[in-house]
């Protein structure tokens, strides 16, 4: 049991209860095994500072729009006899937003859900939670209800775009836009491939994504999204076969299926049955690939079964370099194969496109950089969270922890600074040169990037100084919040992010 897990039971909190620890003083303390033991005399003082995810108040104006909806839904019903589509649409948009503010976990840290005072307020009455399998079935109706629609050019336009915004859209509305790239790019017509089973394949393949922080089914659409974009951003569909674009595009949707939220060199510390499996060489990217294609062993989800013996075995081929090509542990290897090729590349020469179609599906998988601030910073909270959850495992485990994701050792912008100087910038400028078109669309919001999380470090530092102490690194929601760095300098920086707690 660790620490913290000490607190919420003494506190008689939930599992997604966000806590506050003072000492005598007032002043807010970091939950760990480090913490000094108190007295009768000093005593520590825990708080609740938020309500539970599964018991949270929905604002009273989301409640008052329902009834006016509702009310205007019977006048219209009275003088026409039915429903219109227009209030069909508005009441599944309200019913949305109550699930997003009910659900999505990064926007409980702006303290939506948190009580006035002292005040008492008995939560309503809510409907039974629903199992997995009921949520997946929900989702499956609701994609295939929505199937049909017709998306707008507007957001086929967007869905092209480095910035488009995942938070937006739920699960059911992500897969219709798997859809529309599936189609967009002409695959149905070109492979032969039957709507019904691309359906089933994407269903599948979201149904093989676990709910875990980060490499999540969201993790899954934000890197096809990206690959997609990619491919029209740099209009690949001139330079590369279709069937690599395939390729691209469907190692990128199951690059990820099934991660446990632990990486590999977890899997192989705790000689796990996947590191056992595949004799620790690349397991959890092994077993993506296993799973991938478990999947299209489905006859109702084999979206190749029309293909010819040769055009699957290609198709096989390069899904499997390109998913094995994601284990970061190879990122050396592929970049300097890539380095070498860039300055003379030739997109006929069949090994110059196998390294191209690695290189993009990498950069798509760990491009969240590139995006809006407002989509990237989200993902950094949810990456950490796990991070966190596997070097608190490793400790409990007595298994080497991973440096760069003790949650005692590592700051949020600490460890974006090495990541983006040392990974991302070398990446994206190899692939900028090829396709100078990218420099404003993915290079140049990473180097924005690396301003910002720098600025953070440095105030950190200045005020650590001027302090003449070295605090204690603060974890705010998912993420860790710099010590040193005040309350109004951090509103100036990141204004989601206030509320000083434990995960």
């Amino acid at each position: 049991l660790c620490v913290t897990d000490l607190f919420r039971a003494a506190a008689e909190a939930g599992p997604h209860h966000i806590l506050k620890l003072y000492d005598p003083s007032g002043r807010v303390l970091n939950i760990c095994p480090q913490l000094e033991a108190n007295s009768e005399d000093s005593y520590y003082r825990l708080e609740v500072v938020a309500s539970d995810f599964q018991s949270v108040l929905m604002p009273a104006e989301l409640d008052d729009m329902e009834y006016r909806l509702h009310h205007l839904e019977s006048k219209v019903i009275e003088d026409v006899g039915k429903t219109p589509d227009i209030i069909c649409e508005l009441k599944s948009q309200v019913e949305s937003f109550r699930r997003k503010l009910e659900s999505v976990e990064h926007l409980s840290w702006m303290g939506l859900f948190k009580d006035d005072g002292d005040q008492q307020v008995s939560p309503k009455p809510r409907t039974p939670q629903l199992s997995v399998q009921e949520e997946r079935q929900q989702v499956r109706r609701k994609f295939l209800n929505m199937s049909s629609l017709q998306v707008t050019e507007e957001v086929r336009e967007h869905l092209k775009s480095p910035i488009f915004d995942n938070w937006q859209w739920e699960e059911a509305e992500m897969l219709v836009l798997l859809q529309v790239m599936y189609t967009d790019l002409d695959f149905l017509t070109a492979f032969h491939i039957e709507l019904e089973v691309l359906q089933n394949f994407l269903f599948e393949v979201y149904c093989h994504y676990n709910s875990i922080p980060f490499h999540n089914f969201q993790h899954c659409f934000c890197v096809t999204q990206m690959m997609y974009g990619l491919i029209w951003l740099t209009d690949l569909r001139s330079k590369l076969g279709r069937i690599d674009l395939l390729i691209m595009l469907t190692s990128a949707l199951c690059h990820d299926l099934d991660h446990p939220g632990y990486n590999n060199v977890y899997q192989i510390n705790a000689q796990t049955d996947l590191a056992l499996r595949y004799n620790d060489i690349s397991p959890l990217e092994n077993h993506h690939c296993a799973v991938a294609f478990g999947i299209l062993s489905k006859p109702e989800c084999n979206i190749l079964k029309n293909l010819t013996s040769e055009q699957y075995k290609h198709i096989r081929g390069g899904m499997i370099k390109c998913i094995l090509a994601t284990d970061m542990a190879r990122h050396n290897e592929i970049l300097n194969k890539f380095k070498v090729l860039q300055p003379v590349f030739n997109f006929t020469n069949k090994d110059h496109k196998e390294v191209l179609m690695k290189i993009m599906v990498k950069v798509s998988d760990i491009s969240n950089e590139a995006r809006p601030m407002a989509v990237a910073e989200p993902w950094l909270d949810c990456l950490l969270q796990e991070f966190f959850n596997q070097s608190d495992t490793e400790k409990l485990k007595g298994l080497p922890v991973t440096p760069f994701m003790d949650r005692d050792k590592v700051s949020k912008p600490s460890s974006q600074t090495n990541f983006i100087r040392f990974v991302l910038l070398p990446l994206f400028t190899e692939l900028t040169k090829l396709f100078p078109c990218l420099e404003q669309h993915i290079l140049e919001p990473v180097q924005r990037a690396l301003e910002y999380y720098s600025d953070m470090e440095r105030a950190r530092k200045e005020e650590e100084e001027e302090e003449g102490t070295n605090k204690p690194l603060y974890r705010v929601g998912w993420c860790l919040k710099l010590g040193g760095v005040s309350l109004k300098t951090w509103k100036q920086t990141s204004p989601t992010l206030l509320t000083t707690v434990v995960p």
